[in-house]
């Protein structure tokens, strides 16, 4: 189910009258593709990308027709069009999908004032004080996919469960269009069957890892002794996994949202138009990124980009990461993906900038989402020989090579 494609599908088909599971995830299906959808009935049904149509470009979106063939968000267009040759191709409209938000986002506000967005088409709800009014965490969850359709007409699986971990996962699971209530007592019964990559911070990398240790489900996570999973993994990330594998998770809906960030920014002397040497200057404020978000002792969870073209107009890009990163190079292959997809009429660039949002680290919740392993260690540890080197000799002393030369930057803005 990683890919979301539907196969695996579980749903609660019949009431549950649970009222432990009270944490509800709701997470939009398909959400940019399905909002397209709404302007070209004819194309429901079909293999549909959301992007620019261009080989250079990245896949913003994708139905679930399309996803069955392989294509997945943040691929390159040329790769999802190789696995589905049959794809139609939207050019996507940002302006859309906000108001589509704003739309879903009130309708969860009026079951619960308990709501926690996530992104722009996902959010937690905590529906203990609505009980009472409105039913069981079925029944409610039930009618907010009921009113999300009639309303907007755009569909939304829904998790249900006593946890956060766990009613996100559940969400997962009862995609598309479904809803699946785990109750408070069947929480292990459910968690201990999935593979280990269900449990947060698991990617592919972390997977095979465990893998090479015997350790292939969840249940084999929670049965291992403490001490051996700490000697194979640390203490920190022994005792996180351990926990969820228990279906242990402390945190709660939070209606207090930090609008925290860290950004660089610059406003070039002549206007570029060369993607070469944008992607330069991508590379060179993901850099300082990084390196601020790592002196802080914090992590970022999503990377926007900002284009201001010669006319002055100004767009922002965002795309939400599986794990939070402080690594430059992450950084920078996320904004570049951005780029390429939101600047394919090529129209002069005045400024960019780069900003890492979500933060977690010292003062904020770090444990929504943690990585065991992950494909950028090698960057990670590059960039740490490169702190080191910075504390005495300055950030300029050692830089990527494609950076060296001249700059074209008029000035930098920090956030």
């Amino acid at each position: 189910m990683s890919k979301q494609d539907g196969s695996g599908r579980q749903v609660s088909a019949e009431p549950v009258a649970d009222l432990g599971a009270h944490i509800l995830h709701v997470d939009m299906d398909a959400f940019y593709a399905s909002v397209e959808l709404l302007r070209r009935p004819d194309l429901v049904g079909r293999p549909v990308i959301v992007g620019h149509d261009s080989k250079r470009s990245v896949v913003t979106a994708a139905t679930y027709e399309a996803r069955k063939y392989g294509v997945n968000s943040a691929m390159p267009m040329a790769v999802a069009l190789r696995l589905c040759p049959g794809a139609i191709v939207l050019e996507p409209h940002f302006e859309w999908y906000s108001a589509a938000s704003k739309q879903v986002m009130g309708i969860l506000g009026d079951v619960t004032p308990m709501v926690e967005p996530l992104s722009i088409d996902e959010a937690f709800l905590d529906v203990a004080g609505a009980i009472r009014l409105m039913g069981t965490p079925w029944q409610i969850g039930a009618a907010i996919r009921e009113r999300v359709h009639r309303e907007t007409g755009l569909r939304c699986s829904v998790g249900a469960a006593a946890t956060k971990y766990v009613a996100k996962l559940a969400s997962g699971r009862s995609k598309p269009d479904g809803l699946l209530v785990v109750p408070e007592a069947d929480t292990i019964d459910f968690l201990h069957p999935q593979p280990v990559s269900a449990l947060w911070g698991v990617g592919a990398g972390a997977e095979e890892k465990l893998s090479r240790l015997g350790l292939r489900t969840v249940r084999d996570i929670a049965e291992v002794p403490l001490d051996a999973l700490t000697r194979a993994l640390g203490p920190a990330a022994a005792q996180r996994l351990h926990d969820l594998s228990w279906g242990r998770d402390p945190r709660r809906v939070s209606t207090e949202r930090e609008e925290k960030s860290v950004g660089h920014e610059t406003t070039f002397e002549h206007d570029l138009t060369d993607p070469a040497e944008i992607h330069r200057e991508l590379l060179r404020l993901s850099d300082g990124v990084g390196a601020r978000l790592r002196a802080g002792g914090m992590t970022a969870r999503t990377v926007v980009l900002k284009l201001r073209f010669s006319d002055f107009s100004t767009i922002t890009r965002s795309r939400t990461l599986a794990d939070p990163t402080d690594v430059g190079r992450r950084l920078y292959e996320e904004a570049r993906s951005l780029y390429d997809a939101a600047s394919q009429d090529r129209r002069p660039v005045r400024l960019i900038g780069v900003r890492g949002e979500g933060l977690r680290g010292e003062g904020a919740d770090s444990s929504a989402g943690f990585a065991l392993w992950d494909d950028d260690e090698q960057w990670r540890d590059a960039e740490n020989v490169v702190d080191r080197v910075a504390e005495r000799f300055g950030r300029d002393a050692v830089q990527p090579a494609t950076l060296l030369g001249g700059r074209s930057r008029r000035r930098m803005r920090i956030e």
